[in-house]
């Protein structure tokens, strides 16, 4: 299958088999890219559970592979039928599909150990720099905790925690502090549902017009490429002047993109500017989300690189004399798990 629409046209064909869920994913974005497909591993089994069938089976979404598996969220209404599903390797991938092309009867045994736990209580981690006039002005940077079990998670989101970590102990060194405050969010429980970014939106939803801008680092450690705002108004001529250091590290310019991020989506609803610092995510899927996710995939200039950038323009924001102007609202993501009025983790304390 190559589409929800093929399984869903199925019918009593689906009825006992397994439904193997292929595709074409070779670059990180567009029409050959992550978000192309990833409704594929996420609705893919649910719909092969309505129609019938026993068990699913998702291409891994990568760019390259060690005929390991990448994994993700899968979602299953309240209520609906649900199915074993479990992701393949490319390489498995293109054999089951040779062996299907050529009408063998293809015959598979599944076994998985995985299990899904009850929800469990946990809690975002918040620090921040206040700033010396406006304090209750934010600059929002985030990056999330929780990674699959995989590996280590170091590219998802270990990188990130450490860029925004950086960032935010820069700013602390700085004399006289920053006019607003730069607050620094590792959120809980992205990779499950964003139930970390919800609680964070819901605690903070009355001072989200103070929030002056949220930016997010979840996309690897790849060096930095540029700049990328969602702002009312003309936000680029507010900014373009602070924007010369980034030169050092090759992203002096504003760049084509939609800037945002899973955690801070939340947020969107209520307004708050976005900014990114985009990266070079040339070879982010090749280990996203499987056994190769481990430190040794992080290259140290680059990440430092990232971690710069991410520290500057935190600096331009929570200095410039204006703000950005606020954007029309836009829908949050929803949960690949979890309808939105589940229970969420509690958005932390302050230290």
């Amino acid at each position: 299958m190559h589409s929800l629409a093929e399984v869903q046209a199925l019918g009593v064909a689906a009825k006992g088999k397994i439904v193997f869920f292929n595709h074409s994913m070779s670059t990180a974005s567009g029409k050959t890219g992550y978000g192309a497909f990833v409704d594929l591993r996420t609705h893919g089994p649910a719909e092969a559970a309505k129609a019938g069938a026993v068990a699913a089976f998702v291409r891994s979404l990568a760019t390259a592979s060690f005929r390991s598996p990448h994994t993700g969220a899968t979602d299953f209404a309240e209520g609906a039928p649900k199915v074993p599903a479990a992701a393949v390797s490319t390489e498995d991938a293109d054999l089951f599909h040779r062996l299907l092309a050529k009408g063998a009867q293809v015959r598979v045994r599944l076994w998985l150990g995985c299990k899904t736990l009850p929800d469990a209580q946990s809690a975002n981690v918040v620090a921040e720099v206040r700033g010396r006039e406006k304090p209750v002005e934010v600059v929002l940077l985030g990056a999330h905790l929780d990674s699959w079990d995989l590996a280590q998670g170091a590219i998802d989101d270990g990188a990130g925690a450490v860029v925004v970590m950086e960032a935010v102990r820069l700013a602390a060194q700085l004399r006289p502090p920053l006019r607003r405050t730069i607050r620094v969010v590792l959120f809980m429980n992205e990779e499950n549902g964003l139930a970390g970014g919800k609680a964070y939106a819901k605690a903070h939803e009355a001072e989200a017009p103070h929030h002056v801008a949220a930016l997010e680092s979840d996309s690897g450690a790849g060096r930095p490429l540029g700049i990328v705002l969602r702002a009312g108004g003309d936000g680029k001529a507010l900014l373009a002047p602070w924007l010369a250091p980034l030169g050092n590290v090759g992203a002096a310019a504003f760049v084509d993109g939609e800037a945002g991020g899973a955690d801070i989506s939340p947020l969107g609803p209520l307004r708050v500017p976005f900014v990114s610092v985009r990266q070079d995510t040339a070879h982010y899927f090749d280990i996203h989300h499987s056994a190769a996710d481990t430190f040794d995939k992080v290259d140290r200039d680059e990440l430092s690189k990232m971690a710069a950038a991410v520290s500057w323009v935190a600096v331009s924001l929570a200095e410039m004399e204006g703000t950005l102007q606020r954007p029309p609202p836009t829908p949050p993501r929803t949960s690949e798990r979890k309808p939105p009025d589940q229970p969420q983790p509690a958005a932390g304390a302050r230290r």
